[in-house]
């Protein structure tokens, strides 16, 4: 029956609607001048559809022949891609307003962005993948370059599009062989003419394409080269969504593919998917040592954290999966408070991303110093803090997949990178005194984001709020 179809993608359906409706609605009345209410509409929308998502666990559905499924492992994707979603447009108000940003279409286009990631940790076809995945990018690429009077704006929004399209040529590359090979377009199909572990060598040669598309979008060495340009030409509130909900939504996908369409033979796409989280963590420490500006400081992190996830994935098990679940959403909450304070940094009205404007700044604001310093500690897994554990499940599904040696260059890796964090910390306590370089009042909402984020690094420890087993199950459902 067609509505049982379109009752398992009812989430969806509603924030197209809404998202036209809002569309249609602010051309015809104030545009720019409801864009605020709009904002914090949408934003206090994506929090109760993923909180309404998250209390109504059910049964696995599937839809429209097995294109659409709804499962705890989508579930699980979409309550973090909805969280943060809404977290990073309630708290980019105040910002987007006073540089001049603040217009009706910023919500919706982050609205449609939502419903094309949301597709993609659903899909199970490689149609809909591909829907979902250019209805997230188109979206992704105008929003890069909402800062229309920006060079570096519009040079991002550049860059992210022609890199956005190679990879998206790449992934249509792979899908055509994997569907000439295996004479559908079905996950369940696909998986289903890998006999015994027998991969024939196109299909294997459109997995690798796959892949390629794939590790773009969750800008993976040696297809990280977007990342850092994107990051700081955005402005910041765009950046603080590129770092949390899509990054989410891409791992998911990655996950659904491999394992959805792939999953008899992980030893053909494992071993790709180790040399991608090695490149990933070792790059990711390197470069950003000599990075001064947060926000490229913050995308060399992005690619490192990127790399940890995938060392999970790699595993090719459930413990790696759960593993990986447990780290992005630990690592999206980290990223969405640590922008929170990054939003917050100005001095004279004017943002400021230079790091060493942070120096001495527990002087003046040292709640917000020690906030942000407990989330850098976090980010680079000092224990006992919550990032620390994302980083040991990682590493123990790893060793436990007998990748002994991915392992070990995570945690060297690991300790590199932490020099750049600290060096954060050392500036804001230990800095050179003088005169005050940034004097901005933080607003209420990023004030909220940036406490809530760092206070669940420290009490999180107990029990990781519960998602340890949630991710468990979303895991479970995926691999069989």
């Amino acid at each position: 029956m067609i509505l049982d179809d379109l009752s398992v993608l009812l989430p969806e359906i509603a924030l197209a609607v809404y998202a036209m409706l809002a569309l249609v609605g602010a051309v015809y009345t104030g545009k720019d001048r409801v864009a605020p209410l709009l904002t914090l509409v949408t934003g206090a929308l994506f929090l109760a559809l993923g909180a309404w998502i998250g209390l109504t666990a059910g049964p696995v559905q599937t839809a429209f022949g097995g294109a659409v499924v709804d499962d705890a492992f989508a579930r699980f994707a979409k309550v973090v891609i909805l969280v943060s979603a809404g977290a990073v447009l309630l708290m980019s108000q105040n910002y987007m307003r006073r540089s001049n940003l603040l217009r009706f279409e910023f919500p919706v286009l982050v609205t449609l962005a939502v419903v094309g990631m949301m597709l993609m940790v659903s899909a199970a076809d490689l149609m809909l993948l591909y829907m979902g995945l250019e209805l997230q990018s188109l979206a992704l690429y105008v929003v890069a370059a909402l800062r229309r009077d920006s060079v570096k704006s519009t040079e991002a929004g550049l860059k992210y599009f022609v890199l956005g399209a190679l990879s998206s040529g790449l992934l249509l590359y792979g899908a055509s062989l994997t569907y000439g090979y295996s004479g559908t377009t079905l996950f369940s199909g696909i998986l289903a003419t890998l006999h015994q572990g027998d991969m024939p060598i196109g299909l294997l040669i459109g997995l690798v394409f796959l892949i390629t598309g794939m590790a773009f979008k969750v800008s993976a060495v040696p297809f990280h080269m977007w990342t850092p340009d994107v990051y700081e030409g955005s402005p910041t509130p765009v950046t603080a969504f590129f770092a949390s909900a899509p990054k989410m939504a891409a791992m998911g996908l990655f996950a659904r593919v491999l394992h959805d369409a792939f999953g008899t033979v992980p030893g053909d796409w494992g071993q790709v998917i180790a040399v991608l989280s090695l490149l990933s963590m070792v790059l990711g420490a390197v470069a950003a040592i000599g990075q001064r500006n947060i926000k490229r400081l913050m995308a060399y992190s992005s690619i490192a954290h990127m790399g940890y996830a995938l060392m999970g994935l790699a595993a090719g098990t459930a413990l790696g999966v759960q593993s990986m679940l447990v780290y992005m959403a630990i690592y999206v909450t980290m990223s969405v408070g640590t922008f929170a304070f990054i939003l917050g940094m100005e001095k004279d009205g004017q943002p400021v991303t230079d790091i060493r404007s942070l120096h001495m700044y527990s002087a003046t604001a040292p709640l917000k110093a020690l906030a942000m310093g407990v989330l850098l500690f976090s980010l680079a897994g000092v224990p006992p803090l919550v990032g620390f554990f994302g980083k040991f499940y990682v590493v123990k599904a790893a060793v436990d997949a007998g990748l002994v040696w991915l392992a070990v260059v995570g945690v060297l890796a690991s300790v590199v990178g932490a020099f750049y964090y600290l060096r954060i910390v050392f500036y804001m306590y230990f800095g050179e005194a003088g005169e005050p370089r940034l004097n901005g009042t933080m607003p209420i909402a990023l004030w909220g984001v940036l406490m809530v984020s760092s206070v669940a690094m420290v009490v999180g420890v107990v029990n990781l709020f519960g998602i340890e087993g949630l991710a468990l199950a979303a895991a479970e459902t995926l691999v069989n």
